[in-house]
């Protein structure tokens, strides 16, 4: 039986352990403190420190910290640094299994925060429940299902006393979920690495790339006025119905990403990046005309469109000058200008499609499941601050990403399994 045939067995033979593991972690609530206030649901230390003894247990040398901002200064203004965000209680772990040496080294790296639950589940969100072949939880698929397979796919190669070259490292961080100031702590502790696996939700895709996220508001001035009488033009101090003027942008909206679809692509992306409307406000109440409306919006953008501070810039003034243009062509709106105010900027980042990791990691791959498909990741991930600390980073991870951020969110167990083999595979043909 050769070496990967030995590892492979031991996780067919090791799957209860391997669910069990997962179930555990869901049953540690840790929403990002950024969306609850609720401290029994805030629990990222809790987590963090299971996921430490369990790698001790392994023989990892296991590193606990937490951020301090302070240190961080010197990124202001950079993705993931946030003046004065609360960190206390939110530690980010490092691990290390030592290789034999003069090995390459593999991070295995993910967010241990999640979102908060909201409404609709008809399941315990933390409850971890299965039912057939899917477990059910706030964070199956987003991320811990990914945590649970890297850590699960390292114990495997060690379990079966695999001699590698290269070192096991593993990473989990604190707060991907609203900003990223976990892994902006993480690469400023200058950690070497020679490969990193991010393992969010990819089913199974391997993602070199992920897009850059925008989130903003765009608010149009209107002048609120009684709806049921006759209104005199605006100048001599009538309304103006900022519903309407609300439609004028939806609709130029609508134009704006037919233009964007033919620009803004890339070949490991399905679809094209956009301006999302995400939600829409008007009015205070059915008597009156809406004094103002407000638009929120989720624009995407790609690696080449980082500013040399890796971020958003050139997109936020392109979507600024369309705004701009369409007040242009509104006689109010040209002396009353709408805003957009800036909401986040998550970052991106691309490892080459056809370098040496990623081969390797479709090769490694491969040897469980064929084909093996490379896309890039509509969303945002952590990957950034790796990718520029010269750090070759892969999307990769059980569950579909579809499926994150809803209620009765769930993984499928027969998937999450397949991708223990296939990080398994992957840390042997990287570190061996």
């Amino acid at each position: 039986m050769d070496t990967f045939s030995r590892v492979e067995t031991w996780i067919d033979e090791n799957k209860g352990l391997a669910v069990d593991f997962l179930q555990q972690l869901i049953r540690i609530p840790s929403i990002n403190p950024w969306f609850s206030d609720y401290k029994e649901y805030t629990t990222e230390k809790e987590v963090q420190e299971f996921i430490a003894r369990n790698l001790k247990e392994l023989g990892f040398d296991v590193r606990l910290w937490e951020t301090d901002a302070g240190l961080l200064k010197e990124y202001k203004g950079y993705p993931g640094y946030y003046e004065g965000r609360p960190m206390h209680d939110r530690p980010i772990l490092y691990a290390c299994y030592q290789g034999t040496g003069n090995g390459r080294s593999l991070l295995l790296t993910g967010h241990a925060d999640v979102v908060k639950t909201g409404e609709g589940w008809t399941r315990d969100p933390f409850g971890g429940a299965i039912e057939g072949n899917r477990m059910y939880g706030r964070g199956t698929v987003d991320m811990k299902g990914g945590i649970a397979a890297m850590i699960m796919a390292a114990r495997a190669v060690i379990e079966c006393r695999i001699e590698l070259r290269g070192d096991i490292q593993i990473n989990t961080v604190p707060d991907e979920e609203a900003g990223g100031m976990g892994s902006l702590d993480y690469v400023h502790r200058g950690i070497h690495s020679d490969g990193a696996i991010m393992t969010e939700p990819t089913n199974l895709e391997i993602g070199p790339m992920c897009r850059g996220i925008l989130w903003g508001k765009i608010t149009i001035p209107g002048r609120a006025g009684h709806i049921e009488m006759a209104q005199s033009h605006w100048s001599q101090g009538g309304c103006v119905d900022a519903v309407k003027l609300l439609q004028l942008y939806l609709n130029a909206i609508d134009n704006f990403n037919r233009y964007w679809a033919a620009r803004k692509t890339h070949p490991l992306m399905k679809i094209p990046c956009q301006l999302l409307v995400a939600g829409v406000h008007a009015g205070e109440y059915p008597s009156a005309y809406a004094g103002s409306a407000e638009i929120i919006f989720d624009a995407q953008y790609l690696p080449q469109d980082l500013d040399e501070r890796y971020r958003g810039s050139r997109i936020k003034k392109e979507i600024e000058d369309f705004v701009d243009k369409v007040a242009d062509t509104d006689e109010w709106l040209r002396e009353n200008r709408p805003h957009v105010q800036w909401l986040l900027d998550a970052d991106c980042a691309e490892t080459p499609a056809d370098g040496a990791f990623v081969k390797a990691m479709a090769e490694g791959a491969g040897r469980v499941q064929s084909p093996v498909i490379i896309n890039g990741l509509g969303a945002h991930s952590d990957m950034g601050w790796y990718v520029h600390q010269g750090i070759p980073t892969i999307n990769f991870g059980p569950g579909s990403p579809l499926i994150a951020h809803q209620a009765d969110e769930y993984i499928e167990l027969d998937q999450y399994i397949t991708s223990i083999k296939m990080l398994a595979a992957m840390i042997i043909n990287w570190c061996k």
